[in-house]
């Protein structure tokens, strides 16, 4: 499809530096940015592209100053990066939409399912269970016995949601990602471990979109849920009876421990330990790497490193490090000065 300038502008409420026909019929990062695309400018990093690139539009946040003419248009907005971002929903949007029932899925008698769904072959849909309206479903995907699906949600290739657990309306799961699977919850006795029958469910709240790889498990008793908004990234572990607040990210190949319960708004990095039965506030920052096995208590805490301390305790710790080598090789030559000098006093005496 072919938008002007002009056309995009009014869609964002932008306002547009040049020429306001002129279109464009792809998009691109700017620094590799062609003839007839569009790309946008919100990392100060990136500033330099801005007066090389190719690219036909460029999205701009309104109070950047320019340091040298550029011959792209601009449209300036008050957030570029969200301003694309929506333009990218506007894109995918236009896209045509799967529906109807592909050959070879298998839907249960007593399933029910909404108006305009989809459902790839070699899906199983299992007894009881609700789909609602709109509801992608892709192949070789299962859905468990009383399993309930919302309104617009995707579900892609090879996602197991297992019984009795529940998702929102609105949320993509991406594929090979486990709903529902048994808690890691074993009673130790003499030589051996009993398994403890995990009979809870999980509940996944509307809005929430979960990566590939991801397991969410069951609750032992009641629910691990996910509410509004989460974003979980790739390869990530949630234990059972999990609680995680409203709008919460969490970046990939992070695990957290059973009963944990997590604040809304958070920010939780990459490869992030976070032991079970603890309570974390609302938005609260962990950085990459962080292994956190306390509670967190103060809204806003900024955390970083193993274990996890205020940020400039560990920023200061980080400093320290980097100076022992230093610091070893001042005590070393500390040590052999001494050492003279307790034998030329050990001589002296002697003599």
């Amino acid at each position: 499809m072919e938008f002007t300038a002009q056309m995009i502008a009014d869609f964002l409420k932008g306002t547009i530096e040049g020429d306001s026909k002129v279109t464009v019929t792809n998009i691109s990062r700017i620094e590799e940015g062609k003839k007839g695309t569009l790309a946008f400018l919100a990392n100060p990093k990136y500033s330099k592209y801005l007066y090389t690139t190719e690219a036909s539009i460029i999205l701009i946040n309104r109070d950047l100053k320019l340091e040298l003419d550029v011959k792209s248009t601009l449209i300036r907005v008050d957030d570029a990066y969200q301003a694309f971002a929506s333009l990218l929903n506007l894109y995918a949007s236009s896209i045509p939409q799967k529906k109807g029932i592909e050959p070879n899925s298998f839907i249960s008698n007593t399933a029910t399912l909404g108006s305009d769904c989809y459902v790839g072959s070699f899906a199983y849909i299992a007894d009881n269970v609700k789909i609602g309206n709109k509801v992608k479903i892709y192949p070789q995907v299962f859905l468990g016995e009383n399993v309930i699906i919302g309104d617009n949600t995707v579900i892609y290739p090879g996602v197991k949601i297992y019984h009795d657990c529940s998702v929102g309306s609105d949320c993509i799961i991406h594929a090979s990602t486990v709903v529902g699977s048994d808690g890691f919850g074993f009673a130790p006795g003499e030589g051996v471990y009993q398994k403890i029958p995990q009979i809870g469910n999980v509940i996944i709240e509307n809005n929430v979109e979960i990566g590939s790889n991801v397991s969410v498990d069951r609750a032992t008793i009641g629910s691990t849920i996910l509410r509004n908004g989460v974003k979980l990234d790739n390869l990530i572990q949630i234990a059972h009876n999990v609680e995680i607040g409203e709008n919460t990210v969490i970046v990939a190949q992070t695990g957290i421990a059973g009963s944990t319960k997590i604040g809304k708004n958070c920010l939780i990095g990459a490869q992030v330990g976070i032991v079970g039965h603890i309570t974390i506030a609302n938005d609260v920052k962990i950085g990459a790497k962080s292994g956190v096995s306390h509670n967190i208590t103060t809204e806003g805490e900024i955390l970083l490193g193993a274990p996890a301390d205020k940020i400039m305790n560990t920023k200061k710790s980080m400093i320290l490090i980097k100076k022992l080598p230093e610091l070893y090789n001042r005590l070393s030559e500390l040590e052999r000065e001494l050492k003279k000098i307790s034998e030329n006093s050990s001589n002296l005496s002697n003599s």
